[in-house]
């Protein structure tokens, strides 16, 4: 199995754009960061568990209807790769 790291930094390559949601019922908030590789499959890690992977979804759809069932927010924007 690979560690967290590693598994980020190999989606690092083939990465669209990210996202950060965040659950505001909580104090100090959870956040969530959603990955979106080129091929359209979304991970979601959690930052505050060492990027540790708490799902993947084979679409944008089914993972923000995951994030949204938990009553996460989207932060505004996403952070594109190719404006990295």
């Amino acid at each position: 199995m690979q560690s967290h790291a590693l598994a980020l930094a190999e989606q690092g390559k083939t990465w669209k754009f990210l996202e950060l949601w965040v659950d505001t019922v909580l104090f100090p908030p959870k956040i969530l960061m959603l990955v979106s590789d080129r091929d359209g499959t979304c991970r979601i890690f959690n930052p505050g568990s060492d990027y540790k992977l708490v799902v993947t979804h084979s679409n944008y759809e089914a993972a923000q209807e995951w994030l949204l069932e938990d009553e996460y927010e989207r932060v505004k924007g996403q952070l594109l790769a190719e404006e990295v």
